[in-house]
């Protein structure tokens, strides 16, 4: 990862990239620091070898959030600009043909929330926070914030963690949905990682298909869902050279080699 970087990105063996947050001391998602993370996400999306990405943050947090003092001297006129990109890039990453692993260290907060809910999979460490503490300084939740979190947790409780501004522990974030496991303090990364190699060591074509049938799918009643998981089976998964390798696999009772073709 070069120095001076805003977000480094290191690529790994099983098809695996990290992306890191370095903008310290809290990661806040300054301006600059959202144009260089939706670049790394471009390189993502037109890279076919990518199987996996972690999403994580450099130092003690995840991310704090917002960059308040950027926002301080923001023209409100452009607000509305600000917010539509922050959409977009974190539709982009929730729409990343790969699954997207955040490795959660220290704080996920506010606008770090709202990039860990971008996500598919959470991973914290013991002592993490997570919230969405927006109200306490005059603003709500508008990177996806209001939207993600129901619908992954529940309407009730978002709206509690919402409208209090309060901050939970990572085992309540477990206990509620909002993250798949917890680990040790300073173990969040290595969970990640084992987990994302799991993942790129699968048929890539079968594993993006079931995302794209999830993510399409969970939008529309349960018919149309089962459609779009009918079609993607077709036309991505019985064409695909890994099925006859998964199954020759299985019959000579070794481990397969998937190539994502």
């Amino acid at each position: 990862m070069a120095t001076g970087e805003l977000v480094g990105r290191k690529s790994e063996e099983d098809g695996v990239e990290i992306l890191v947050l370095k903008h310290p001391p809290v990661n806040a998602l300054s301006t600059a620091l959202l144009a260089e993370l939706d670049r790394r996400v471009g390189e993502i999306e037109t890279n076919p070898k990518s199987r996996a990405v972690i999403l994580t943050g450099d130092g003690q947090y995840f991310s704090a959030g917002a960059d308040l003092k950027e926002m301080a001297t923001l023209d409100l006129a452009t607000a509305p600009q600000v917010v539509r990109r922050g959409h977009a890039l974190f539709g982009r990453i929730a729409d990343l043909r790969p699954p997207v692993i955040a490795a959660i260290n220290g704080l996920a907060l506010g606008g770090g929330l709202e990039l860990a809910l971008a996500c598919d999979l959470r991973v914290a460490g013991e002592s993490a926070k997570l919230g969405a503490p927006e109200v306490n300084y005059g603003l709500m939740p508008a990177y996806g914030g209001t939207q993600r979190l129901p619908r992954l947790i529940g309407v009730a409780k978002a709206k509690e963690l919402i409208f209090s501004g309060s901050m939970i522990s990572a085992s309540e974030a477990l206990r509620i949905g909002l993250v798949n496991k917890t680990v040790p303090a300073g173990q969040e990364l290595r969970a990640a990682r084992d987990l994302a190699h799991t993942i790129g060591q699968r048929a890539p074509k079968a594993v993006q298909a079931a995302k794209r049938a999830m993510v399409e799918g969970l939008a529309r009643p349960l018919a149309e869902g089962l459609e779009i998981e009918t079609k993607l089976f077709e036309s991505e998964v019985l064409p695909s050279s890994d099925l006859a390798e998964g199954i020759f696999a299985f019959a000579e009772r070794r481990p397969p080699k998937f190539k994502g073709e």
